[in-house]
């Protein structure tokens, strides 16, 4: 009777754990076709610094598997496995099994930031990233205090003696990521409407980032030159916001699909042949609206379409074909290293094409890294929030991209471009960082760069 009671008391404490909620919770079918083999955990960067079973794709399923049949509880102990996760998707790649791990750990981090109480250190820099990332308006107003800030050495000093370590790993982690800012920042050149050169083959959109429309404008510019040399009429609407990635990878539900919706509306009547993204992780998840609204009755059908006409800005010119002339960029044979993005490897299946576009070029000499597909660490936010992890994996991916003497890095994301040029910075190497477009914008324009 005694073994009994316990038995049944122990039955109705596990069934008041705190879990998942009924709504998306990680699928069970997704689950069950995980078969533990174990291939994951060579290709997960976190594995591969962590070490712990856990802290792999297979641990994190064994994990999401217990808490849906009220085994172990969302807590703590098991959150800060799925936060350890970089989402850079290397073992959907590599899986034998075709395990879709993509949708499990999409689906608990939606469940985690609804059913999981952070500590107050955690949700006051989560509250500072979602309020200020996402929001290139919130991000504008900074800029003159930042440009202040960086011009009267302050950032040199802070990275020097290593303060703000002291006060916060994150915060340190967050300044060392920040971009100099220029006059250019404070720019909004592209007009709304730039017509075709020569020929107009088609008619296609562009989005133009948070981040990327601030610190990264040229790559912006050299795209809708790249774009308008090669027979495109490009349309920029103005009341496009964020794409909505980094609030989607780390489970903001209300605000990635809030996000969605604007870039849907603001592209809707421009009657646009393809819409074009330049930056890696933006595209993955521009490409995903499908499933972000799904269960949005107005907007299912209107973000298939918009998803349907998403490309890569390399992936469209690698399709369509160049038109434009390539000139060399050098007065010798220019040696290229291409860093590949997770989200354009891992997540759009996008390897080849930046190749054989930058290949076109004469000169050009294309030289491969070491574990060319394991992540830098920067994975949106995660070298802010996880930075102890993203510092080991930035070391490592420098040091690869570095073994290939080669003359240049060509880096199609702007937050994989902040994490190396730190590293680089830290190893003291100075080696150019440019975006595979910006590298066809000077070599249809004939420029030479001083490498």
């Amino acid at each position: 009777m005694q073994v009994s009671e316990g038995f049944e008391g122990k039955t109705a404490s596990l069934k008041n754990l705190q879990g998942f909620d009924g709504k998306n919770p990680p699928d069970p079918k997704l689950i069950d076709s995980c078969v533990h083999c174990g291939f994951c955990l060579s290709t997960c960067p976190s594995y591969r610094v962590i070490g712990k079973e856990m802290d792999s794709p297979r641990g994190r399923i064994y994990l999401m598997d217990a808490i849906n049949e009220g085994e172990i509880a969302l807590n703590t102990a098991s959150v800060q496995h799925f936060d350890s996760c970089l989402g850079c998707l290397a073992c959907v790649t590599t899986c034998p099994s075709g395990v879709q791990y993509d949708k499990l750990i999409s689906a608990t981090r939606h469940q985690v930031e609804r059913n999981y109480s952070r500590g107050l250190a955690d949700r006051l820099i989560r509250q500072l990233i979602f309020s200020l990332f996402p929001n290139p308006n919130a991000l504008r107003i900074l800029l003159v205090p930042l440009l202040v800030y960086q011009r009267l050495g302050f950032s040199k000093f802070f990275r020097a003696t290593g303060l703000l370590k002291n006060i916060s790993s994150r915060l340190a982690a967050m300044e060392s990521l920040l971009p100099e800012v220029t006059l250019k920042s404070f720019q909004d050149n592209l007009p709304d409407v730039i017509p075709a050169r020569g020929e107009k083959r088609y008619r296609v959109g562009v989005v133009i980032g948070c981040v990327q429309r601030l610190f990264f404008s040229p790559v912006n510019e050299a795209t809708v030159r790249v774009l308008t040399a090669n027979g495109c009429e490009v349309v920029i609407p103005k009341s496009q916001g964020c794409c909505a990635a980094l609030p989607e990878h780390q489970g903001q539900t209300e605000q990635a699909k809030a996000l969605a919706r604007r870039m849907i509306d603001s592209f809707e009547g421009t009657g646009v042949d393809y819409v074009i993204i330049n930056a890696a992780g933006c595209g993955h998840t521009l490409k995903e609206y499908g499933h972000i609204l799904e269960d949005d009755p107005e907007y299912r059908e209107k973000a298939k379409q918009f998803a349907a006409k998403v490309r890569d800005a390399q992936e469209f010119l690698a399709t369509v074909g160049l038109t434009a002339k390539l000139s060399p960029l050098a007065s010798k044979s220019l040696s290229l290293v291409y860093q590949d993005a997770c989200h354009l490897l891992h997540g759009q299946k996008i390897s080849v094409q930046p190749r054989q576009l930058l290949q076109q070029i004469p000169g050009v000499k294309l030289k491969e890294p070491l574990d060319a597909a394991i992540c830098c660490g920067s994975a949106g936010v995660y070298n802010m929030l996880q930075p102890d992890v993203a510092e080991e994996l930035g070391r490592q991916k420098v040091r690869n991209l570095l073994n290939t003497g080669a003359d240049l890095i060509a880096s199609p994301n702007p937050g994989c471009s902040l994490q190396i040029q730190k590293h680089l910075e830290l190893q003291g190497k100075d080696v150019a960082i440019m975006h595979p477009m910006e590298l066809l914008d000077c070599s249809i324009r004939g420029e030479k760069l001083e490498v």
